[in-house]
């Protein structure tokens, strides 16, 4: 009998399965999880590992048992399920983000970013923010009509709706899906105003449907650069767009008259952070007019996650990494404090936030806000109400 995984009962309180040290630069850095995936089962993926969920009763962890077992475990492959959400559009009261409302045409992302702060959100689903996070993706085909039954509600009241801040829209079951230009769609025809933020080019398919909307001050598009060094790239952000690619998205994205924000984020110190001024000229001379940062969050799994990939990656910076991150944190892994967890505290951080404004001063970013408007809103009439006879 050939066995490939054990199941253990872990503790009964809400904690990841494998928790790092409190903190982890002074931890030995190589130590061995029992969770790790062989490379082979992960290529082309960012997590190396795949530990059970923090919500789960049990934790699964694959082991050699001297059959050779492990050798015949499958890749780790895309798979797609549909998500029968009665309601497309999420609310939050968060004091710090400029929304309220946004709608997440996935849940779960095949670009695979390390250091993705949504990835604990799969937990919920009780599955692992690790590679079940990259791999076993949930679509919502009926977001469309969802949306414009919502957006048809007699007490409805219009605000932009923010897409892409969670999970990708753009990520790449979105060319099969096409889910995201549905909604789209919905919005273009009653003039509803929409913030989008991608880390892909396939933005660019629906520059008409964008345009159209820019015309009437409907649309603000973001993409997230995060390095212009396409092995870093390849390696933090397996299933990307590359650099090249973003920029050359966000030139045809201006050109269309569309307005584009770069993005540079996260910003990992000693990793990318010397990045920032050559990001920000690329995006100046490729048309864009609007910039931001956020700094790395390394909330619960994610930090560990981040962690193991330093490991495996960037053993030589691991430490240095994470001394750094703690600065900018009060001492800790991770803030999440409203107001600073997306630009930290203290010294470097404030230096970091200079350097970036005094780069955008330069390149003439962030002169003018542009502003989305409600004014063109007409409320879609509802499924079951009759048409009027007039």
């Amino acid at each position: 009998m050939r066995q490939a995984s054990v199941a253990l009962k872990p503790a009964p309180a809400p904690a990841p399965a494998h928790p790092a040290p409190t903190h982890p630069a002074d931890a030995p850095a190589a130590l061995p999880d029992p969770s790790a995936i062989e490379p082979q089962r992960r290529r082309g993926r960012g997590a190396q590992s795949n530990a059970s969920g923090r919500f789960e009763a049990e934790a699964r962890v694959a082991f050699d048992d001297g059959w050779q077992s492990l050798e015949e475990l499958p890749p780790f492959k895309t798979t797609v399920a549909l998500d029968s959400a009665r309601k497309v559009i999420t609310r939050n009261d968060s004091p710090d983000i400029g929304f309220d409302r946004s709608i997440n045409p996935y849940r779960g992302c095949e670009h695979g970013c390390v250091y993705c702060f949504a990835r604990p959100t799969h937990a919920y689903l009780g599955l692992s923010a690790g590679l079940d996070f990259e791999a076993r993706l949930f679509a919502k085909p009926d977001a469309p009509a969802l949306l414009a039954k919502e957006l048809a509600a007699p007490d409805y009241e219009p605000k932009m709706i923010a897409i892409g801040t969670n999970t990708d829209p753009y990520q790449p079951i979105e060319r099969e899906q096409r889910i995201m230009r549905g909604i789209l769609e919905v919005l273009d025809k009653v003039g509803h105003p929409v913030g989008i933020v991608t880390k892909s080019a396939l933005v660019t398919r629906d520059i008409d449907i964008l345009a159209r909307m820019a015309k009437r001050q409907l649309v603000k598009v973001a993409l997230s650069v995060t390095t212009l060094d396409p092995k870093l790239a390849r390696a933090m952000e397996p299933r990307a767009s590359t650099p090249t690619k973003r920029l050359e998205a966000l030139q045809q994205l201006a050109a269309a008259g569309i307005p584009t924000t770069v993005m540079v984020a996260p910003v990992i110190p000693a990793l990318n952070d010397c990045e920032i001024e050559r990001i920000l000229d690329a995006a100046a001379h490729a048309g864009v007019k609007e910039a931001s940062y956020v700094l790395l969050r390394l909330p619960l799994e994610v930090r560990d996650l981040f962690r193991e990939w330093l490991i495996a990656h960037y053993p030589d910076r691991y430490r240095h990494v994470f001394t750094l991150i703690r600065e900018m944190r009060g001492g800790r892994d991770y803030d999440p404090q409203w107001g600073t967890r997306g630009k930290g505290t203290g010294p470097l951080a404030w230096m970091i936030g200079r350097r970036f404004e005094v780069a955008c001063a330069k390149l003439g970013l962030n002169k003018r806000r542009f502003k989305l408007t409600t004014d063109h809103f007409a409320r879609p009439a509802r499924v079951s109400q009759q048409l009027s006879l007039f």
